[in-house]
């Protein structure tokens, strides 16, 4: 079916039809000529700056709209988690976003998992171990695996993901690379609401009162920030003393290939990551630095 110009396909009879319907002769002087958006919904201006970097990128974009049930754990808000499906095609169909050529995927659970859940699922290994990994055991295995299998419906060039799930992006670069999928993966910037707060569909769930509570987040990166002359032992310590009354997950500071912590001499590139919750809901946070810059140049 149409929703004003762009298909909306819920079956992968109807996605797959929607692809053979899309014209890929012409290039409009874009690198790439299929581009997908992988979105749980309950859709964002984060995500909507996902699908205009799409668009710059591709001739046509497929997002996704599917709430993933192998990725969230028992005790975790699978069934409270928001879906307005009318709502987000409202925002796809926004100008300079999807148009005629593209098409929306909002498949049900029975047709992404047609035999109930896989027995046979993609491992994030190492990096499952740390962080998110280790807090929500499962819950990037859960990702990869139906990652991979919307990059098998969709057949896209390339994928985009934001960078606010610094972790995701980098477990799915990995798999990319490991099991040789012919796909470029694009990480876009993380969007933050003009108070700062990154943009997530969990803060919906914040009271007023909560949401100014939640700002420590960012201002604990900005104190990361700040401290990261000073190395990676004054980086966590200064971040860790703006969560103070928050129930802190982690914060850590690790190399952005590896997710490994960064030694307490390193200097150069890294990764700020925080996980806190704020009432019941968990926000993650992250913000890249340079570790010991005048360090280095004086020893230069």
């Amino acid at each position: 079916m149409t929703t004003g110009t762009t298909t909306l396909a819920r079956s992968r009879d109807e996605l797959a039809a929607a692809l053979v319907g899309q014209d890929l002769t012409p290039t409009r002087g874009r690198p790439h000529r299929r581009a997908v958006v992988m979105t749980m919904g309950a859709l964002h201006a984060g995500h909507l700056s996902l699908v205009e970097q799409a668009r710059e990128l591709a001739d046509h974009v497929v997002v996704t709209i599917f709430v993933n049930p192998l990725q969230f754990a028992p005790t975790e808000d699978l069934a409270r988690y928001p879906r307005d499906l009318d709502a987000d095609l409202g925002l796809l169909t926004g100008p300079g976003l999807l148009g005629p050529d593209d098409v929306v995927f909002a498949p049900d659970v029975a047709v992404m998992y047609p035999g109930g859940d896989p027995v046979v699922r993609v491992t994030a290994g190492a990096i499952d171990e740390v962080l998110e990994g280790a807090v929500r055991p499962g819950h990037l295995d859960g990702v990869l695996t139906v990652v991979l299998k919307l990059l098998h419906l969709t057949r896209p060039d390339v994928a985009l993901f934001g960078r606010k799930d610094a972790q995701q992006l980098a477990a799915v670069r990995r798999m990319v690379r490991d099991l040789e999928v012919p796909v470029e993966v694009v990480g876009a910037p993380l969007v933050r609401d003009d108070d700062g707060l990154a943009l997530s569909s969990r803060n919906a769930y914040l009271s007023p009162s909560q949401r100014a509570d939640a700002l420590a987040l960012s201002a604990a990166l900005r104190a990361g920030v700040a401290a990261a002359d000073e190395g990676p032992d004054a980086v966590r310590a200064a971040a860790r003393g703006e969560l103070v009354g928050l129930d802190v997950d982690y914060v850590a500071l690790v190399d952005p290939d590896t997710f490994a912590e960064v030694p307490d001499d390193h200097a150069g590139e890294a990764l700020l990551l925080l996980a806190a919750r704020v009432g019941s809901t968990r926000l993650i946070d992250n913000t890249a630095l340079v570790l010991g810059a005048h360090r280095r140049e004086e020893r230069s």
